[in-house]
């Protein structure tokens, strides 16, 4: 918080490096619109609203140096940084504004603001820059206050400039080399409070010295296992809708739905599974119903590693799960993706467990929560949202 109080009073380039200093003490409300004069129609800030408004709005552009939404203090105005043209739009959705500049030369922006971010770190303001809101483009550099526009424009080709020698750019997330030696460009939007880009790197694994947490003190009550999927099938009969709405052909096998999406993508022998299996009722007149996935696994630590995969990136395009996508319950040589809550209820009964690989995730006492095959997962069957009864 001390970087946050320091910006907000300074209101100096800190409403370039982190959210609070605009949001707190130097971006003043935005303006009705009678009091924002738009930018012309042409030129190159209104070629950069253009490509903003594709991931997030950009309304109410202006170039007035006096618009109330403009950062106050040292930002760098229009003939500094080799800095051209300066304009400001509002992204009210994500209650934020966006300042946009438009350097000549792109490299001495990038050296300029690598020399500020450095002498305030020499000033004693150590922590300067970590929260980077230095947003580079082609040919012009967005900055904006709201850390869910910065979430949402990094899904361009936005790249967040950071020149702190401390900021963490955590695996998972794409790195570009920058202009200026000893900065990054990265698509990792950082958060004092947590609310930007999930850290990849953080899993909760309960692989440590001692009892594990959760962990029934009897030890592991062991995974299920099948030798075909027949076998499966008869197992699972009574949590999935597999008796009467079953089928092991290739084309019904791949169906997925607006409802319903599985966890293997493609050949399945790409995620070590041998043998494949459709339960419930694809679209046939009317919308599919419970649909699951069985699969017998050849390679249960290659199936982990591309769910793994697959999880995280769903993860880290909003910090959640979709409803639609199915969880990916194991056994010893089986598994099976449901995205029902009450179908996996009762896949735990019958001891599968779910691979989870989310930052952060613990299960409280009494609940399952073992090591799986890959680093940073592991297998539970707890949920956060759907706790067992």
């Amino acid at each position: 918080m001390r970087l946050q109080r320091i910006l907000a009073a300074t209101v100096t380039l800190g409403c370039l490096a982190t959210l609070a200093a605009c949001k707190e003490g130097g971006q003043p409300a935005t303006p009705a619109a009678s009091s924002s004069t738009a930018a012309a129609d042409t030129g190159p800030l209104a070629e950069a609203q253009r490509y903003l408004r594709q991931f997030a709005n950009c309304d109410d552009l202006s170039d007035k140096p006096d618009d109330p939404r403009m950062p106050a203090g040292d930002f760098p105005k229009a003939g500094q940084w080799s800095v051209k043209e300066v304009g400001v739009c509002s992204d009210k959705v994500r209650q934020g504004e966006i300042v946009i500049a438009v350097p000549g030369d792109m490299k001495q922006f990038q050296e300029r603001y690598k020399s500020y971010v450095l002498d305030r770190i020499r000033g004693g303001d150590g922590a300067y820059g970590l929260e980077s809101r230095v947003l580079v483009g082609k040919g012009f550099v967005a900055f904006p206050t709201s850390t869910k526009t910065a979430l949402t424009l990094v899904r361009s080709d936005l790249r967040v400039l950071t020149c702190n020698p401390t900021a963490p750019v955590p695996e998972g997330y794409k790195r570009e080399k920058p202009l200026v030696e000893h900065c990054s460009l990265s698509d990792f939007v950082n958060a004092e409070d947590g609310s930007g880009s999930p850290n990849l790197e953080t899993p909760q694994d309960p692989g440590g010295k001692g009892e594990k947490a959760g962990q029934p003190k009897a030890g592991s009550l062991g995974l299920p296992r099948a030798d075909s999927i027949a076998e499966l099938r008869a197992l699972v009969g009574n949590s999935l809708d597999c008796e009467k709405h079953f089928s092991t052909d290739p084309d019904a096998v791949a169906i997925e739905s607006i409802d319903y999406a599985p966890v293997v993508e493609g050949s399945g022998l790409g995620w070590g599974v041998t043998g494949r299996a459709l339960c419930g009722q694809p679209a046939a007149g009317q919308r599919a119903r419970d649909l699951s996935w069985l699969d017998t696994v050849g390679d249960m630590k290659l199936l982990q590693a591309k769910a793994k995969a697959a999880q995280l990136a769903d993860y880290k395009d909003d910090g959640k799960l979709r409803q639609t996508a199915s969880r990916l319950l194991v056994g010893e040589n089986i598994a099976v993706e449901t995205n029902s809550p009450s179908s996996r209820h009762g896949l735990y009964q019958l001891q599968f467990l779910y691979l989870n690989c989310l930052p952060g995730f613990s299960a409280p006492a009494g609940y399952r929560l073992e090591k799986s095959q890959v680093e940073g997962c592991v297998l539970t069957n707890y949920e956060p949202d759907h706790p067992l009864g």
